[in-house]
């Protein structure tokens, strides 16, 4: 996500980074500022209520790629004990002063620090589109979650993020017309992007089957399948989405940890 008023052609919300990037060490601080703390409606009035509803109930909950913790500390304020961790020193180091309930440490994806079977659900938001070794890090979930358990697992949507999509202006026709232009979807690339004025993110855009596939592999299979419009308070404040608000910026998806992978 970049600023609302001026958002790029390739893409939407971010997240934190849930690798060791340079980027994302550079730019904790731009994340902080101008995406959690209530000021980002689009994590205030869809994500934050989105991750609540699907995860109330369960009692342990490990927030992968937590960032400053806002997710975390939504699920803590339900009575989940929750930890996050998080690869940024400064993104910790915030979480812990912003308190709330949570744990965290400091940790890749891709190798968690628990033990097999410690949490009833994961969450992972907006952090799988900056992960490069992307099966170890779905096995890694799989393998720190019980059987039953839950791995909500939120994106920006690969449709909309692909590299070299963004809107198009056909003045050629008549009338003139609006529409996404759509990239080489099927191709995994990696980019680095400027998403605000000397701020520099990297994305990894994967098709949505190659997530599906890999979290099928895990024995994590997708019960639930959201895309939900953008919300009203993002329209407002980037109101040349307002036409296009039938296009998703986010997917959603419920997965259940089967009890017997052999069966799936």
């Amino acid at each position: 996500m970049t600023e609302p008023a001026t958002p790029p052609n390739n893409t939407a919300q971010f997240g934190a980074s849930s690798a060791a990037d340079p980027h994302w060490e550079d730019h904790a601080q731009w994340w902080q500022d101008e995406f959690t703390d209530g000021v980002d409606p689009e994590y205030t009035e869809q994500i934050l209520p989105l991750v609540a509803e699907s995860l109330q109930h369960r009692e342990m909950i490990l927030d992968v790629g937590t960032g400053e913790g806002q997710v975390a500390r939504v699920l803590a304020e339900q009575g989940s004990t929750v930890v996050g961790v998080d690869p940024i020193d400064a993104q910790t180091v915030l979480a812990s002063k912003r308190g709330g309930g949570p744990v965290y440490a400091r940790s890749t994806a891709d190798g968690l620090p628990f033990g097999n079977e410690s949490f009833d659900a994961v969450v992972a938001c907006l952090v799988f589109e900056h992960i490069d070794a992307v099966d170890e890090a779905i096995s890694e979930v799989a393998r720190v979650l019980k059987p039953g358990g839950r791995f909500l697992f939120l994106l920006n949507h690969p449709l909309m993020s692909t590299p070299n999509s963004g809107w198009i202006d056909d003045h050629i026709i008549e009338p003139p017309e609006q529409y996404w232009r759509v990239g080489p979807y099927l191709t995994e690339a990696s980019t680095v992007e400027e998403v605000h004025k000397d701020v520099f993110v990297r994305f990894v855009h994967r098709p949505l089957s190659r997530y599906v596939n890999a979290l099928a592999n895990n024995g994590l299979m997708v019960q639930q399948m959201s895309e939900p419009p953008p919300p009203e308070g993002f329209l407002v404040r980037a109101q040349q989405y307002r036409d296009a608000a039938t296009i998703p910026r986010l997917l959603a998806l419920t997965t259940i940890k089967h009890h017997d992978l052999g069966d799936c």
